[in-house]
C-alpha cells in the first residue's frame, strides 16, 4: 500500500487525534447482541454493469454493493442507514484479502446488508472521491493510509469512521467487521446526535483545510527550495543500496527527474551520483522483473530485493522517463537499455490493440502474491540444462533453498527471487568472457525462461485505458523516440493519442477519464488533462507534428476554463460542473505520481514560451505562489514541481530549426539536439519545404525564422534573449552550453 503524505493538513492533526480517540472508544465500548433472524442474501448485484475490472471483481459478493450514485445515497435516506464507503483498486492485493475474507462471506454481508447501504468505488476510475477520503484518513490515522480504504458515512457523504484493511474477527487489536457492524449499528440508533456531531465536525475541519490549503498564498519559491530539495533528498538517500528511506521503498522517479536537474543546474556531481546509484540498485534488484521486464510497483525490503509484485503502467512510464535523461544526460548505454526494455513490457503486454495504454497488472496469481515470477533452481536447471544454468543461477543468485526470506518462503519452499547482486562487469571477468558475450548469454536464456513462464498462469490484467495515465506513457515513448531513435516508439505514441482523441472526449470535445469495453466515462480530472497535455506537447517535439501542439492548447483552455481558481490561482482536482462531493479539492503534492498542478505548471511554461503568451506564464507563476508556503516548508515532497520550478527559474532555452524536413543536415541538427540533457527548452521545427504557415499561427514570430543559404538553420534564445542564428550544430550547442559527444 502506497504511504501518503499529511502535510497538508498537518496544523489539524490534533483535532481529528481527539476526534478518532473519542470515537473508536465508543466502538470498542459499546456492545450489542445482533439479531438471529434470516434474510435473503443478494447472490449478484449492481455492479456488474459497471465497466470497472476492480467493480466487476465484487459483483458476485454477496454484499449488496452499489456504484458510486445517486440510487445509493437515495436508498440510504429513504431507509436511514449509514453508507459504507469500500475504495479500493483491481491489483490491489490487501484488497483482495478483504474481498475473500469478509466481502464474500455470507454472515459479513447479511451483517452489512442489514446495516448499511453499501458502496464500492474504484480509486483509479474516482480519484477525485479517493482523494477527499483519503485525506479524511491520514488526518485521523497514526499508523498511514493506503488501500482498501473503508469509510462509514451519513447518507449526505460526511464520514464519521474511516479504516484501512479491517479483518473479518478482531485480531491484534484491530478490530474486525463482525464485531465492528454491530457496534455501528448501535452507535447509529442510540447516539445518532454524537455521531452526527463527529461526521459535521470532520467534515468542516477538513473544509476548513481545503480553504486553509488554497490561500496559502506567499513569496514566490526560488532557487534557495532546489537546494533545500536537494539537501533533504541526500540525508534520506540510502547510499548502500540506492533509493531513499528505509523500507517500503518506492521508485518516485520524478526525484530523479528534479535531481538530474539540479545536477546540470549546480554541477553537484553527488545528485548525480544519488540517481546513478538507485536506478542501478532498482536495476538489478528484484523490483526489477529480470525475465520480462518492467518494474514492480515497489520494494518491501531496504535492498530492493522482494517486491509488491504489482506492475502499475504509471510507474513503467515515470521510470521510463528516469533512464532515458539520464542516458540523456551522461551516455551509458546500461541505462538506453533498461528504458528499452521497459518499453517493450508496455508495447508488448499492456497495450490494447486499439493503441490505448492498461492500467496495471496483478501482484497475485493463482491466489498467491508472486507466484507467477518465482523459480526453483531445479526449474531453471530443467529449462536451461546443466550448462546453461551454472552461469544463470551465479548471475541471478538463484539457491537450494530460496534467496528470500518471509512468509512467501514459507509457502513456496526453494523459491527465489531473480536479481543480480555484482555488475555484469565483475560476473563477466569472473567467468573469462567478455561483457558482451555474457550479455548475449543471458539474453538467450532470458529468452528461454520467458517462454516456459507464459505459460504458467498469469496475474490479472487491469484493461481499463486512463487518459492520465497514457498521458504518461506517451509523454515517456516520446520523450524514448526522440533519444533512442526508435520509430516504433513515436508510433505507438500517436497511436494512443489519437484513440483517446477519438474515443475518449464527449460530445462536447472535453476529455473523458475512463474507457473499457467500447464505453468511454467518467468526466476527466485536472491530472487527465495535465498528462496528457504533457504527453501531446513531448508528442510534437517527437514527431513535429503541429495538430498535437495546437490540440494541446485547446485541451490547456479548456482546463483553464474548467478547473482554475479564478480568485486564489491554481487548478482544483475536478470540474466546475463536476459530481457535488463535499468538497473540491487542489491537489500539488507528488506521491505515487505527479501532482496534477505541478506538471500543469511546466505546461504552462512550456506552452507559454512555444506561443509567447505571457498570460499562461503568469499563470504559471501563480501556481507557484498558490502553493509556496505549503512547499516551503519540505520541498522535497514536491519534486516534481520543483521540475517546473527549475524550468520558470531559468536559464531555459527556445530553439527553432528551420529546414527541408527530409534533409540531412536537418536530421542531423535535430538529432543532435535530442541527445543532449537540455530539459529546460522547447523546441520548435519550421520546414523550409512545405507550407510553414501553420506552425507560424501557433508561434507568429517563427514566420521570420529562415534558413541560411539553404542550410539547416537554429535560433536560439536564452532567458527571453535571442543569439544570432547558425548552421553549425557545433555552435548551437555551444548556445545551448552542452558540448558535441
Amino acid at each position: 500500500m502506497q504511504l501518503r503524505s499529511n502535510l497538508n493538513f498537518l496544523f489539524i492533526a490534533g483535532i481529528f487525534l481527539i476526534l478518532a480517540v473519542f470515537f473508536f472508544l465508543e466502538l470498542n465500548d459499546s456492545r450489542i447482541i445482533f439479531g438471529l433472524e434470516e434474510k435473503k442474501l443478494v447472490t449478484s448485484n449492481r455492479l456488474v454493469k459497471e465497466k470497472s475490472p476492480y467493480l466487476l471483481q465484487h459483483a458476485d459478493n454477496p454484499v449488496d454493493w452499489y456504484p458510486w450514485g445517486e440510487e445509493a445515497f437515495e436508498r440510504a435516506r429513504k431507509e436511514d442507514k449509514p453508507i459504507l464507503l469500500s475504495i479500493g483498486y483491481s491489483t490491489c492485493h490487501w484488497c483482495h484479502v478483504m474481498e475473500h475474507e469478509s466481502f464474500e462471506d455470507p454472515e459479513v454481508a447479511r451483517l452489512m446488508n442489514e446495516t448499511f447501504v453499501s458502496i464500492k468505488v474504484d480509486r483509479e476510475e474516482r480519484p477525485d472521491i479517493d482523494n477527499i477520503y483519503m485525506t479524511v484518513c491520514q488526518m485521523i490515522s497514526k499508523s498511514g493510509c493506503g488501500w482498501p480504504l473503508n469509510v462509514i458515512m451519513t447518507p449526505d457523504n460526511k464520514p464519521f469512521y474511516v479504516a484501512t484493511y479491517i479483518p473479518k474477527e478482531t485480531r491484534f487489536g484491530r478490530v474486525g467487521m463482525i464485531e465492528l457492524i454491530p457496534q455501528v449499528k448501535e452507535l447509529w440508533n442510540t447516539k445518532r446526535g454524537d455521531v452526527i456531531r463527529s461526521a459535521d465536525q470532520i467534515t468542516n475541519v477538513l473544509k476548513e483545510g481545503v480553504q486553509f490549503s488554497s490561500n496559502l498564498k506567499g513569496e514566490e519559491l526560488d532557487e534557495t527550495s532546489l537546494k533545500e530539495a536537494f539537501t533533504e533528498l541526500e540525508g534520506s538517500f540510502d547510499s548502500k543500496n540506492g533509493g531513499f528511506g528505509t523500507a517500503p521503498k518506492f521508485p518516485t522517479p520524478h526525484n530523479f527527474l528534479f535531481l538530474l536537474r539540479y545536477w546540470k543546474r549546480s554541477g553537484d556531481v553527488r545528485a548525480l551520483n544519488i540517481v546513478e546509484k538507485s536506478l542501478q540498485s532498482m536495476r538489478m534488484g528484484g523490483i526489477y522483473d529480470h525475465v520480462g521486464f518492467g518494474f514492480h510497483r515497489y520494494s518491501t525490503d531496504q535492498n530492493w530485493l522482494v517486491p509488491h509484485f504489482e506492475k502499475m503502467l504509471y510507474d513503467q512510464a515515470m521510470l521510463a522517463m528516469a533512464y532515458v535523461e539520464v542516458y540523456q544526460a551522461i551516455g551509458k548505454k546500461e541505462y538506453a537499455k533498461t528504458a528499452d526494455e521497459i518499453f517493450t513490457y508496455v508495447l508488448r503486454d499492456m497495450t490494447d490493440s486499439s493503441g490505448g495504454f492498461y492500467s496495471a497488472e496483478d501482484a497475485d496469481s493463482e491466489g498467491e502474491e508472486g507466484k507467477f515470477y518465482f523459480w526453483t533452481k531445479d526449474e531453471i536447471q530443467e529449462v536451461l540444462g546443466e550448462g546453461q544454468s551454472q552461469l544463470i543461477l551465479k548471475v541471478f543468485n538463484v539457491i537450494d533453498g530460496g534467496n528470500f526470506s518471509g512468509e512467501a518462503t514459507g509457502r513456496n519452499a526453494g523459491s527465489n527471487i531473480l536479481n543480480i547482486t555484482n555488475s555484469l562487469s565483475e560476473i563477466a571477468s569472473s567467468q573469462n568472457i567478455s561483457e558482451e558475450e555474457l550479455e548475449l548469454r543471458i539474453d538467450e536464456a532470458r529468452t528461454k525462461l520467458f517462454e516456459v513462464r507464459e505459460k504458467r498462469i498469469h496475474p490479472h490484467k487491469d484493461d481499463k485505458i486512463l487518459t492520465n495515465w497514457n498521458g504518461l506513457m506517451i509523454a515517456a515513448l516520446a520523450k524514448g523516440a526522440q533519444v533512442l531513435s526508435e520509430s516504433k516508439y513515436i508510433d505507438a505514441a500517436k497511436k494512443s493519442a489519437n484513440f483517446i482523441l477519438e474515443n475518449m472526449r464527449d460530445k462536447n470535445g472535453r476529455l473523458l477519464h475512463r474507457y473499457r469495453d467500447g464505453d468511454a466515462g467518467i468526466k476527466a480530472n485536472a491530472d487527465d488533462y495535465a498528462f496528457f497535455i504533457w504527453g501531446l506537447i513531448e508528442l510534437y517535439e517527437a514527431s513535429f507534428d503541429v495538430r498535437y501542439l495546437q490540440t494541446a492548447l485547446e485541451l490547456k483552455k479548456e482546463m483553464i476554463n474548467h478547473f482554475w481558481d479564478n480568485k486564489n490561482g491554481g487548478f482544483y482536482f475536478t470540474s466546475d460542473d463536476g459530481d457535488d462531493l463535499i468538497v473540491r479539492q487542489k491537489e500539488i503534492n507528488d506521491g505515487a505520481i505527479p501532482s496534477g498542478n505541478s506538471v500543469a505548471m511546466l505546461n504552462m511554461l512550456r506552452l507559454g514560451r512555444i506561443t509567447a503568451d505571457t498570460d499562461l506564464e503568469e499563470k504559471a507563476s501563480m501556481i507557484n505562489g498558490v502553493f509556496s508556503k505549503l512547499i516551503g516548508r519540505y520541498p522535497s515532497a514536491f519534486t516534481q514541481f520543483l521540475v517546473g520550478l527549475d524550468f520558470g527559474i531559468g536559464p531555459s532555452y527556445e530553439v527553432i530549426i528551420a529546414g527541408n524536413s527530409g534533409a540531412e543536415d536537418t536530421g542531423a541538427m535535430i538529432k543532435a539536439l535530442r541527445m543532449r540533457f537540455v530539459p529546460n527548452k522547447i523546441v520548435l521545427f519550421r520546414p523550409t519545404d512545405k507550407d510553414a504557415s501553420y506552425i507560424a499561427t501557433i508561434a507568429e514570430y517563427t514566420t521570420n525564422h529562415l534558413s541560411i543559404g539553404g542550410k539547416a538553420t537554429a535560433y536560439v534564445c536564452l532567458n527571453y534573449e535571442c543569439k544570432l542564428p547558425t548552421t553549425e550544430i557545433d555552435k548551437m550547442l555551444e548556445l545551448l552550453n552542452v558540448k558535441r559527444l
